[in-house]
């Protein structure tokens, strides 16, 4: 019984393996559509969300990919159920059905991490998690309703052409809320580290390869239903100057971090400050730099989570004090870290350097400190990942460091699908075609 149950469960994860694998080429189909818009009474698509929804499916498949360890049926069965949430979340039509299925990623996320976390504090970081998205979504939903009771209608483009500039502070605070924390913005960031610290490999991929990107996409459907005079609002400049701020503050609380899963954390945190300044600016340039930053650092960040955890694997912590010297044992797994902690840092020719040169112009329309706090923020991003390189490879190995088998095969593979699309996306015809839609 016990072989005939192990067959069983490696035939559910190779049809679950390749199913995710053909659904994630036919996902590509959908970035190169030749218009910008499409909707019918349950769907709707444009260049961002099919970027969403190629990124979740996309990064559903890496995990696949990179746990091949958890063939367990309901194992694979969160991440295919997670990945189908997703795609609804990213490409429904109505407004409701957005806010049902933002909330209900939660679910499969929240068994993720108290199933095949690490360690008890599991339980506390589920609560964590769900008590801060929960709470500050019930706004929200009460908004919705009463948008829709006043358009008659859910559906996300009558809003879009009846709906009047709006300019109430108090309205854009409670509407913004939702979104601003499951990015999440600084000050209501504490969830973030501990969901990702406790999650399993899994469970920190979809958390900032996809989850995030939810609040993002959330704040791009706002602009784009409510058309908020965004630069004249006081209160999306001070969340704009929050995020931009916070993501300084993020950058230094990196620096001081031993763990590496914490320290990776706060660095989405900085990196989600740009994505909240670009799409609340209300500017083009902002809004397509949110966009390639939310893709770009889906993938990066997911990639330094899998760094994380094959390290782990090799020298059994994660306390950057503990680990020294690993180019000397592991040269291969040092290769990665170094191309990892470059993209991470925005070194060109990489999509994340490409999203900051884009935030510049609309920080200067802004206000010239935001340039400053700009020029700092990439200052330190590139101090704590030269940091955090430096720290893991550099140095005398310890002499409980035992060398052990070099980086696997599917290992090696889940890294290398990792990088290739921020070097193809970059050069690639799609990208350019894909870029110049959205800025038009």
């Amino acid at each position: 019984m016990g072989f005939m149950s192990m067959i069983l469960i490696c035939s559910v994860w190779s049809v679950s393996f390749f199913t995710i694998s053909v659904i994630t080429i036919l996902s590509l189909v959908f970035l190169n559509q030749n218009f910008l818009d499409t909707s019918n009474m349950w769907f709707f698509s444009d260049q961002v969300s099919s970027l969403m929804v190629f990124l979740s499916v996309f990064l559903v498949f890496l995990c696949v990919i990179s746990t091949p360890s958890l063939k367990s049926k309901l194992y694979i069965l969160c991440l295919i159920f997670l990945g189908f949430i997703l795609a609804l979340a990213f490409s429904c039509n109505s407004i409701l059905m957005f806010y049902i299925f933002f909330e209900s990623s939660l679910i499969p996320t929240l068994l993720l991490i108290i199933c095949w976390g690490y360690q008890p504090e599991r339980l506390q970081a589920g609560s964590y998690m769900m008590v801060y998205t929960v709470t500050a979504s019930l706004p929200l939903l009460m908004l919705i309703f009463f948008v829709s009771y006043k358009m008659s209608s859910f559906d996300m483009q009558i809003i879009k052409t009846s709906c009047n500039s709006i300019s109430s502070d108090i309205f854009i605070m409670f509407l913004y809320g939702a979104f601003l924390v499951k990015l999440p913005m600084y000050s209501v960031h504490l969830w973030l580290p501990k969901a990702h610290v406790e999650a399993p490999l899994a469970g920190s991929m979809i958390l900032a390869g996809i989850l995030l990107k939810l609040g993002g996409y959330g704040l791009y459907l706002v602009n784009k239903c409510f058309f908020f005079q965004s630069t004249k609002s006081l209160m999306t400049l001070v969340f704009v100057s929050l995020g931009m701020w916070g993501a300084l503050l993020a950058s230094f609380m990196c620096i001081r971090q031993t763990d590496m899963k914490a320290l990776v954390a706060y660095s989405s945190v900085a990196h989600m400050g740009l994505v909240i300044a670009g799409y609340l600016s209300g500017l083009v340039y902002g809004m397509t730099s949110a966009t390639i930053m939310m893709f770009a650092h889906g993938i990066t960040s997911s990639a330094l989570f899998c760094m994380t955890y094959f390290t782990y694997e090799k020298v059994n912590t994660r306390s950057m004090t503990y680990l020294k010297g690993l180019l000397q044992v592991y040269p291969m797994l040092s290769f990665f870290w170094f191309l990892l902690c470059c993209v991470n840092m925005a070194a060109p020719p990489t999509l994340n350097l490409l999203s900051e040169l884009f935030i510049v112009p609309c920080l200067f329309s802004i206000s010239l400190w935001m340039i400053i706090v700009m020029g700092m923020l990439v200052f330190f991003s590139a101090a704590y990942n030269m940091y955090l390189y430096t720290s893991l490879n550099h140095g005398i190995l310890k002499n409980y460091s035992l060398p052990s088998k070099d980086l696997k095969s599917f290992e090696i593979l889940s890294l290398t699908m990792h990088t290739f699309p921020l070097m193809f996306l970059f050069k690639s015809e799609l990208f350019t075609f894909w870029l110049e839609n959205l800025v038009n």
